[in-house]
């Protein structure tokens, strides 16, 4: 399962961290794994982290914040980053680190079966929007906080990515369209069956809440279950009180989702219904 997993000092005695080494189409991907320390069985967290190398990397107290609402947590660094092989190619096929993670957690003694969650921050929106879709009916719910839906609106409002962008995508909008639309999914939405929770600040200069809306009217027209958690007040950052008390809410609005024919069936051939 690991290739790797060493222990990693924990901020919290509640909640075990460890430094984990997977394989992601045959390159090694690093990541941080949180487990509740006391005895049980849990909902995944599959958190996708925003940025890119060194921006916006994973930070294990916000791990630790997470894994003791009751989640076995699993960040994957993305390939090519803090010692791990490969390039990140912001929603390219690094997008296989995330798909390769979620099924780790599906394999995990303490993760229920059935119940794995998908959370995205940032740039990590995006790549909870492709691990959705690619989960189907396996992902229990989805949820994105500031999260980037369309990779050309990104190109047009950030200009301090475009020379990022430009690099690691290939080119301009207009010189590769097909690799911003690859990176864009809207027209594979449909297979995306986990409910859906878009998080904004209306006042984010990071990621427009645009980016929440229109994934929001997208899901609505094809009939998906979205919810949706607009402030007004807030940007990309929220204050550490709203901060907390959000990742309490949405911690219970996931547990709360029912379960899918996917957990379901699970359940049955695990307790000898089927």
């Amino acid at each position: 399962m690991w290739l790797e997993k060493r222990r990693f000092p924990s901020p919290n005695k509640k909640v075990r961290l460890f430094s984990v080494t997977y394989l992601s189409q045959g390159l090694k991907v690093k990541g941080l794994l949180a487990e509740p320390a006391a005895p049980g069985n849990y909902d995944g967290f599959l958190y996708l982290r925003g940025g890119i190398k060194n921006v916006g990397m994973v930070r294990p107290g916000r791990i630790v914040q997470f894994a003791s609402q009751g989640f076995v947590v699993l960040a994957p660094f993305y390939r090519g980053n803090q010692g791990g092989e490969g390039d990140e190619d912001f929603a390219g096929d690094d997008r296989e680190d995330a798909f390769a993670a979620f099924r780790l957690l599906q394999k995990h003694d303490l993760v229920k079966d059935g119940r794995v969650h998908i959370f995205g921050f940032s740039r990590g929106g995006i790549m909870g929007i492709l691990t959705a879709i690619e989960m189907k009916e396996a992902a229990a719910s989805f949820v994105s906080w500031g999260g980037v839906s369309d990779m050309v609106m990104t190109y047009r409002e950030r200009k301090d990515l475009r020379r990022m962008m430009k690099r690691v995508i290939g080119g301009t909008p207009e010189k590769v369209p097909e690799a911003y639309e690859w990176r864009t999914p809207f027209d594979e939405l449909e297979k995306i069956e986990a409910p859906v929770l878009l998080i904004h600040g209306a006042n984010d200069e990071n990621v427009s809440i645009e980016h929440a809306r229109r994934l929001e009217r997208e899901l609505l027209q094809r009939n998906k279950s979205v919810d949706t958690w607009y402030f007004s007040r807030y940007t990309h950052y929220f204050p550490p009180r709203e901060n907390r008390r959000i990742v309490r809410e949405l911690s219970q609005w996931m547990k709360s989702r029912p379960w899918t024919s996917y957990g379901k069936l699970k359940e049955k051939r695990k307790g000898g219904g089927l």
